[in-house]
């Protein structure tokens, strides 16, 4: 059965002006909430606002690799760009870890002397707030579906919206019953959230920086259909990596049977055609050795091995 790899469908002009939207829509956000957290004295409402100004910071990163990624392979990055968008979402999501670690110090620090918060503010702005998250995570849901840098701003802006609901019950509980160590609180379940998305979703782009095989295909199942190829003795140095994001490529060296190597390359057509109907596999470099002098004792994945036996 063919694997899907490929995304959703989203015009890149179109996906630009919904990034672009978001900018300016987290970055209004952000200044209100800075200005509205000094004002009503509220770490919470400031939480939430530096949450935002890095929304906004990763959207303009996001904006700009996205036109980045659609340049063409040239003599310098023979691969293309794509992967700069992986890199953008590792940016993300490392600059969300940092943060969630800053607002547990400051929440911390309040927590053990809570000031005065005006609660009509919070709760005010924290609305406010929780329109403009849930419109940002609107304009990238169908977007993130097929780009890990995308996902990574809605994931960005999911947590705002959740943040910006806790925001408007800590301001609500302070108007209420003056529950003042309510703000800080807040602040530190904000923060450890977070921390969990970031933490749970920046494996992704490491296994993809890092050379990782893709993770949604089984490496046994690959290497089984390749030497399931009449032909074909055995394989050995198999790589299989993902060049960008939704493109997983495979070199190795296949050895041959005697009648095999008659047939060079009706088996090459074979393995690949079987690489991408099975697996999506489009990009493969195979190098063929005969049996009769083939590399001995190689390593199934990665390079080592002894050299081919001399005859």
């Amino acid at each position: 059965m063919p694997h899907d790899h490929g995304p959703t469908h989203i015009d890149p002009k179109s996906g630009d002006r919904r990034v672009s939207v978001a900018i300016w829509a987290n970055g209004l956000l952000t200044v209100a909430q800075v200005v509205g957290g000094i004002l009503a004295g509220s770490v919470a409402l400031i939480a939430d606002a530096l949450h935002n100004f890095s929304d906004m910071a990763s959207l303009i990163i996001a904006f700009v690799a996205r036109k980045i990624a659609r340049r063409p392979a040239d003599e310098r990055m023979t691969f293309g760009y794509g992967r700069i968008e992986i890199v953008s979402a590792l940016i993300n999501y490392t600059t969300l870890i940092l943060i969630g670690l800053y607002l547990i110090y400051e929440g911390g620090m309040r927590l053990i002397d809570p000031p005065q918060v005006q609660g009509w503010t919070v709760v005010i702005l924290g609305g406010v707030a929780l329109l403009v998250d849930t419109l940002t995570a609107w304009l990238t849901w169908s977007m993130q579906k097929g780009s890990v840098n995308i996902r990574a701003l809605f994931l960005h802006n999911l947590s705002d919206a959740l943040a910006s609901v806790a925001v408007i019950v800590g301001g609500s509980l302070i108007l209420l019953y003056d529950m003042r160590w309510v703000d800080p609180a807040i602040t530190i379940g904000i923060a450890l959230y977070i921390l969990y998305l970031a933490l749970t979703e920046i494996s992704g782009p490491i296994r993809t920086l890092m050379l990782g095989s893709p993770p949604d295909i089984d490496n046994g199942n690959v290497v089984n259909a390749v030497r399931a190829v009449e032909g074909v003795a055995d394989i050995h140095h198999v790589h299989l990596w993902q060049m960008q994001e939704h493109e997983a490529a495979l070199d190795c060296h296949v050895v041959l049977t005697a009648e095999g190597w008659t047939r060079t390359e009706s088996i090459k057509r074979d393995i690949k055609r079987r690489l991408n109907d099975r697996f999506g596999i489009s990009h493969s470099t195979l190098e063929f050795e005969n049996e009769d002098n083939a590399h001995q004792n190689a390593d199934l994945y990665g390079h080592g091995s002894s050299a081919p036996e001399e005859k």
